[in-house]
């Protein structure tokens, strides 16, 4: 009997364990073509897929596409060693493609007239756990904005003008003890 109850005792603490490690959160530090740090984007496990908290400055005014993109690189200027939008299952591109979208696409953010961007966006069937649509498979993914809004339906990429700013979603986080500062914790118009 005691050796019944030490494997079961054993065995709760190995899946509560692994429970822990399970990823629920990420923040995303969010990059301009400049490398400077324009604010970031909170990435959270839900039911429904993965919440996205935007918190943005230094964006032009107006409508701007938003996608995950397939590899964990933000090489500025241009953000393209970010690949493709992320597509596990093939399908076409655009929220309102009907044979869309990509796992990767996200609705249009909308910076305001002083460019901040405060935002919550959600991606369906997306996952930051284990499996095909995980946003951490493989070293990870990437978020890219944008300067001009998706159409919605454009192959491939929603006809959305240049890659303007990059974030990694990797795999394994680095840890460091200094971190830029966010420069939106200073903008009080985007106080919670």
């Amino acid at each position: 009997m005691r050796v019944f109850v030490a494997i079961v005792l054993v065995s709760l603490t190995w899946l509560t364990a692994c429970q822990e490690n399970r990823e629920t959160t990420r923040t995303v530090e969010m990059y301009n073509s400049s490398d400077d740090m324009i604010g970031t984007a909170n990435l959270t496990e839900a039911d429904a897929g993965v919440n996205v908290k935007l918190k943005l400055e230094g964006l032009e005014p107006g409508y701007h596409g938003i996608h995950i993109h397939e590899y964990p690189k933000c090489d500025a200027p241009d953000f393209k060693t970010a690949g493709n939008h992320l597509n596990p299952t093939g399908d076409q591109h655009g929220l309102m493609h009907p044979e869309g979208a990509h796992l990767g696409d996200l609705p249009n953010i909308e910076a305001d007239a002083d460019g901040l961007v405060d935002a919550e966006l959600m991606l369906p069937e997306a996952t930051l756990l284990d499996g095909k649509k995980s946003l951490l498979d493989g070293e990870g993914t990437s978020l890219v904005i944008t300067e001009g809004q998706d159409d919605g339906v454009s192959q491939p990429g929603g006809d959305s003008g240049a890659r303007i700013a990059c974030g990694l979603i990797a795999k394994d986080e680095k840890k460091t003890t200094e971190t830029p500062t966010d420069p939106t914790n200073f903008n009080e118009e985007q106080e919670e």
